[in-house]
């Protein structure tokens, strides 16, 4: 097949496949679905499940009790108004400057209420 007899529209066509088979690639070797036993003995590593828990919605409405069974005691937390768990996540790989990020997990009347990631 050669590139440069192809269409126009067929040229894009395939720009937009590569692109997203390549995204799709990196997002797969970047990314990793919630593992419990990865979650507690590579805490360097936690980044790369990170979004999936969040997205999963996997701690929403438990309580204080679940989530410390389920992810290991918390990397500090703080009680004013409302009651917050830290989870350091471990730095991921970058070209650019290292961000520290940590996963947010804010209670309200007992349950989770928020899940999130915020800078160290």
């Amino acid at each position: 097949m050669n590139l440069f007899k192809l269409k126009r529209n067929d040229k894009i066509g395939l720009f937009l496949f590569a692109a997203f088979v390549i995204t799709t690639s990196l997002i797969y070797l970047f990314e990793e679905r919630f593992d419990e036993h990865k979650w507690r003995s590579e805490p360097t590593r936690r980044y790369q499940m990170v979004d999936d828990m969040i997205e999963s919605q996997l701690l929403m409405d438990k309580s204080k009790t679940e989530v410390i069974q389920l992810l290991g005691t918390p990397s500090s937390s703080a009680s004013a108004e409302k009651e917050v768990f830290l989870y350091r996540l471990g730095n991921p790989p970058t070209f650019f400057e290292s961000k520290r990020e940590q996963l947010l997990i804010v209670f309200e009347h007992g349950k989770v209420y928020k899940v999130a990631t915020t800078l160290e």
